[in-house]
């Protein structure tokens, strides 16, 4: 019986399927992989490693929650890690997790794959890809020039009401545009000016959505016409769900992060996490990945995708390293002093 399962998860969730397909999570003849990437795209390279690795067949169990959650679940199942791989979270979680004790260093020849200045100096974490956050519209109720130019353009009054954001908290995606926004505003390192900025956003968003499938869906059904999310998602919804989505590159630039990988330290199969690890990051796949979900890889390559450069994106500069030493408190203040106050 084939045992892959794709939910997303709760608090309880791996305990019940686990039981439920009568599989252990510590069961080292398994590979658990925490993921907060694309459903599809995740489920397209397990088929393809289990088909490139047959003693894996049916082994593999594929977990799917945001970012921040699976950042918050190794966490709390350092005691007892029911996982082996974190596959899609943001710098600022891995640095965070990786400082905590809670990551193991990747295969040597995977880490070598990736240069220096996108993985961790122990390979504990590397970063799989960059990823850009952009600004990007329904263009059933817009159109181009009706549509925002840059990002303060959308806490101008005209988009009133016009915006639904996905719930901050627990999405890293979402954590890292808002402290982008806080950083590009603050100056010596105050918040204040990122603040309001945020409250003024706050009082142009619509709704905040539970996750990223409830977003697509509020867009599509035109609750509001404007969001702001990474652009491979955003370019996946356009292609595979054919939803009439239209990307922004905002003309102050784009945040660039880097969406990454990691062995979960302590984790039931650490020979299955490397075998995925060095699948993953191997050129093949990753040239796939490039051509056919639209990720910018950190491997080498010897061109870059081929729809990347019609999007004429600039990269906004973030200073990463100080916007991770002040997520948590700022998203906390976000949450507790501005969201729904607009």
């Amino acid at each position: 019986m084939r045992k892959i399962v794709l939910l997303v998860a709760s608090a309880f969730a791996l305990a019940g399927v686990t039981a439920g397909c009568g599989i252990s999570a510590s069961d080292e003849s398994n590979l658990t992989i925490y993921t907060a990437r694309d459903k599809g795209l995740a489920q397209n390279v397990v088929d393809a490693f289990e088909a490139a690795n047959p003693d894996y067949k049916g082994k593999v169990r594929l977990l799917t929650l945001g970012a921040q959650e699976a950042a918050e679940r190794v966490s709390a199942e350092k005691g007892r890690p029911q996982a082996d791989i974190w596959w899609g979270g943001t710098q600022q979680q891995f640095v965070q997790s990786a400082g905590a004790g809670l990551l193991a260093p990747v295969p040597e020849a995977v880490k070598t794959s990736i240069p220096e200045k996108y993985r961790d100096a122990q390979g504990r974490w590397v970063a799989e890809m960059l990823l850009n956050e952009v600004i990007f519209y329904n263009d059933k109720m817009l159109k181009p020039d009706q549509a925002p130019k840059d990002w303060d353009d959308l806490v101008k009054p005209a988009y009133k009401n016009k915006i639904i954001v996905r719930d901050v908290a627990a999405s890293g995606t979402m954590r890292s545009i808002y402290s982008a926004m806080i950083s590009r505003k603050g100056k010596d390192g105050d918040p204040a000016a990122g603040y309001d900025w945020l409250r003024k956003l706050d009082a142009n968003t619509k709704v905040y959505a539970a996750n990223p499938t409830d977003l697509y869906l509020r867009m599509q059904r035109q609750e509001a016409p404007v969001s702001v999310w990474n652009l491979q998602d955003v370019l996946l919804q356009r292609k595979n769900s054919k939803a009439p989505f239209a990307v922004v590159s905002p003309a102050s630039g784009v945040p660039q992060l880097l969406d990454g990988v990691a062995k979960i330290a302590k984790g039931p199969n650490s020979a299955g996490a490397d075998a995925f690890l060095t699948f993953l990051l191997g050129q093949e796949q990753q040239k796939k990945l490039a051509e056919e979900w639209f990720q910018i890889p950190t491997v080498k390559m010897d061109a870059p995708p081929s729809w990347l450069a019609p999007l004429k994106l600039t990269e906004m500069k973030v200073d990463w390293d100080a916007a991770a030493a002040k997520e948590n408190e700022w998203i906390t203040h976000w949450g507790s002093a501005i969201k729904n106050k607009g």
